[in-house]
């Protein structure tokens, strides 16, 4: 079956984490994850609470409604969710589509289901979960999909873990050290994804909360610490 579930289509706008922090892109949000975190952003992804918004909707369809949303102001599409990779041959096709327009395809998963179609992806992110989402790492599964990835030698992956709090940080650590190798991204996680109105000042004294620990930490001096930069400037609005 070569549909995709989409439950939301937008932009363009801007990139706001991980290695394309900053780039222009479109967002194609999928229905569907294997993952239940507790301070998931994007819980209406599997929570079924948007689940009458979902759209069974094939390739081509969700390149022509880009098209139509954005004409060609754009040059990367990024794929969220949920979680992406639990699409088999439809992303990958997608992803074929995208590149035969010259368009970049840029995802994040958090690194617990493999698919063929990895290879493709321009930008790939893995984002393991730390203790703080409730969620267990299948170490297995994870160190197959970096594995495969690394043997290409065509590195188009990096990682990025969200730290909340101690604990959090000393398990991005220990995957620091497990791939060190691969470009590392650190973030603040956002602890209240329901508030309204600006939340730019609770988010600037978690980067610097952050930005203090990798400072004193001499194993962390090829991270890369990143603000929610679309978090700074439209705070928990959808469709940003």
């Amino acid at each position: 079956m070569s549909k995709i579930p989409v439950i939301e289509m937008f932009g363009p706008t801007i990139q706001g984490e991980g290695a394309v922090i900053g780039v222009k892109t479109m967002f194609v949000r999928t229905y569907g994850c294997d993952y239940h975190c507790s301070w998931c952003d994007s819980a209406f992804t599997w929570d079924g609470s948007a689940k009458a918004k979902v759209r069974m909707m094939e390739p081509a369809e969700i390149m022509a409604e880009l098209l139509e949303l954005a004409g060609d102001n754009f040059n990367c599409v990024t794929i969220s969710g949920g979680n992406p990779a639990l699409i088999g041959e439809g992303m990958g096709e997608f992803i074929s589509m995208l590149h035969a327009r010259g368009l970049q395809a840029a995802i994040e998963t958090q690194g617990s289901r493999w698919q063929e179609w990895f290879y493709e992806v321009d930008v790939l992110t893995i984002s393991p979960k730390p203790p703080s989402s409730g969620m267990s790492t299948n170490w297995e599964v994870l160190d197959s999909i970096m594995n495969n990835l690394s043997a290409r030698n065509k590195v188009t992956q990096s990682l990025k873990v969200v730290v909340f709090d101690d604990m959090d940080y000393e398990y991005a650590k220990s995957i620091h050290r497990r791939y060190p190798l691969i470009p590392f991204f650190l973030q603040p996680g956002n602890e209240d994804v329901t508030e309204e109105g600006d939340i730019s000042g609770r988010l600037l004294e978690r980067l610097e909360w952050l930005f203090n620990k990798v400072i004193v930490d001499k194993e962390m001096n090829l991270a890369r610490v990143l603000p929610q930069l679309h978090a700074l400037i439209w705070h928990n609005k959808r469709g940003k």
